[in-house]
């Protein structure tokens, strides 16, 4: 039996699509169902929310708010609508949370190793060109509904790096005691919310998984993510000079996940066919239409090693072109 290929939730719990299960059996799709599929084909920009680690100690949440708020040059916006900056506005966060409390060893920890987290960090962005300004409303909105009266936080809106970003400061702890632990359900959500919170101020938004769209990357450590993202990745660097030393199509179809690839755009494959026969059924021709044209427009399946040789090709014939002539082709150097 397959495993179904699940899409983010809707806002009342409920599965909003399960592309697999779904062409198993005919059920009427819902107004909300056919808009997802609808909006999933056209390729709008996707939302991103990323945990990007927490603080375990009073001085790593003083630093890091330090960061985000550019050394107190940035203003924060807190849940109680407080506008903070300057020097030493990190200090005034970390006294009015009670961070000192949270961060008191709890007397049932026993031979933990290391302290549990005292905020979690997260970053809420959209594409370059998006208006950075309905970027935070809609992070606003999203905090308000997911943590007012529960949990303290401080958001900021960045718009360096090319696209606009919010970080968001979020204490572990409530109010009343109990521990938020981020799962991917959670971040599932999140992402929903951020979308359409972005749909109603006018801004084309989704929140889809990668691998419905045709799309596949591992998930890397958060320290590998941010230091690939800067170009300075050690061990991104050694994978890469592995695919370009190994350069045949035996290593590069082999190697960890190479099967689930497959398997799983199989998956996504049949799934989004039975969906759009579905539609057929239903004398929705138009959005079947447009399924077909999306499945025609997915890129081939591939893992990580046949990525970073698809990418090494074409800098190396750039490289070539510029050069006033071609460059030999990988694995014949």
């Amino acid at each position: 039996m397959k495993r179904p290929i699940r899409l983010p939730r809707s806002n009342e719990g409920g599965m909003l699509l399960d592309i697999v299960s779904y062409g198993r059996a005919f059920y009427p799709l819902t107004p909300a169902q056919r808009a997802y599929i609808a909006r999933t084909v056209r390729r709008p920009p996707e939302v991103m929310v990323k945990v990007s680690g927490g603080a375990h100690t009073l001085r790593g949440v003083a630093e890091h708010m330090k960061y985000i708020g550019r050394e107190g040059k940035l203003e924060l916006e807190t849940d109680l609508g407080e506008r903070v900056r300057g020097k030493g506005f990190e200090k005034a966060l970390i006294n009015d949370w009670d961070l000192d409390l949270d961060a008191l060893p709890s007397p049932t920890a026993i031979n933990r190793r290391r302290t549990p987290k005292l905020v979690h960090n997260l970053v809420f962005s959209m594409p370059a060109g998006t208006p950075p300004k309905k970027v935070l409303q809609a992070v606003r909105k999203l905090a308000l509904n997911e943590w007012e009266l529960k949990h303290r936080y401080a958001i900021v809106l960045h718009t360096d790096g090319g696209h606009p970003h919010v970080h968001v400061v979020l204490r572990a702890m409530s109010d009343w005691g109990r521990r938020l632990n981020i799962r991917k359900s959670t971040l599932r959500s999140w992402r929903a919310q951020f979308a359409e919170n972005l749909r109603e101020v006018g801004i084309e938004a989704n929140a889809t998984e990668r691998a419905a769209r045709g799309l596949s990357r591992t998930r890397k450590k958060d320290g590998i993510f941010r230091a690939a993202q800067r170009g300075t990745s050690w061990h991104m660097d050694q994978r890469r000079s592995e695919t370009i030393r190994n350069n045949s199509p035996e290593f590069l179809r082999v190697g960890p996940g190479a099967d689930r690839v497959r398997q799983t755009r199989s998956a996504v494959i049949e799934g989004w066919r039975s969906v759009g026969s579905r539609l057929r059924q239903s004398g929705d021709h138009v959005l079947a239409d447009g399924i077909r044209i999306f499945l025609g427009g997915m890129p081939p399946p591939r893992t990580e090693r046949e990525l970073m040789a698809v990418l090494a090709h074409a800098q190396t014939r750039q490289y070539g072109r510029s050069r006033g002539s071609e460059a030999p082709e990988l694995g014949r150097q």
